[in-house]
């Protein structure tokens, strides 16, 4: 007698499990990470507001924006007391992350804070930040068609087979996109490429990028381990 396709299916499950001594588990190895934190209105709304000051201070003397650019500032902001609350913000995050990653130096430095101005219709091409370990972005600014970031996969070789997929996830796709909004801190690996799309909506959107590097690596870190 012919069994129904029920039975057929739970036979082969049965006969599939039968082969392992315990079930099959996969191991997730070497990650990358993009650690993301929404601070609260009354800590950010008015820090954001202190920023914009400051840019629209920087660029005084400087013509406007037509749509399409991007305006990038010098990459010192750290050093200015209209970012000082941010710093803070960022020192915070980068220490819960190396905590997060049980990393026992603990010492590190702000290697560069710089300001990205994004008219409509600008985008920022995929890129990561090299000579750091750590490297994130803050956002003051952003609007509906302006609110995303990429990170892509940095094994470029896996793109040699691509099959098709029932569903995009974290094993099998090669971009993630990240929704953000303003007050939105992102903290990722250095290498870990990423890139923004291009601005969609009517209005400017304002970033924040900064760089992080262990403090005296040269000196303390740099040195052979065996």
């Amino acid at each position: 007698m012919d069994m129904t396709k029920e039975a057929r299916i739970a036979a082969g499950m049965t006969a599939k499990h039968l082969r392992y001594e315990e079930v099959p588990a996969v191991l997730r190895m070497f990650p990358s990470f993009v650690w993301k934190a929404d601070l609260n209105p009354e800590v950010h709304e008015s820090m954001d507001e202190c920023i914009i000051r400051a840019l629209d201070q920087i660029r005084r003397d400087e013509p406007a924006l037509a749509p399409g650019q991007t305006w990038q500032s010098k990459q010192a902001l750290d050093k200015l007391d209209e970012f000082r609350g941010l710093v803070f913000c960022i020192n915070d995050a980068v220490a819960s992350v190396l905590e997060h990653l049980m990393i026992s130096y603990r010492v590190f430095d702000i290697t560069a804070l710089w300001a990205n101005i994004s008219m409509p219709g600008a985008e920022h091409r995929m890129h990561c930040h090299p000579n750091n370990f750590l490297s994130g972005v803050y956002y003051v600014a952003t609007n509906e068609g302006a609110n995303t970031i990429n990170f892509h996969d940095p094994r470029l070789q896996t793109g040699i087979i691509r099959p098709p997929v029932t569903d995009l996830t974290a094993e099998n796709t090669d971009q993630v996109t990240v929704t953000v909004k303003n007050g939105t801190l992102l903290v990722f690996p250095a290498w870990l490429p990423h890139s923004v799309d291009v601005n969609k909506s009517g209005k400017a959107r304002i970033s924040i990028s900064f760089n992080i590097m262990f403090s005296s690596y040269a000196d303390e870190l740099s040195k052979p381990l065996w």
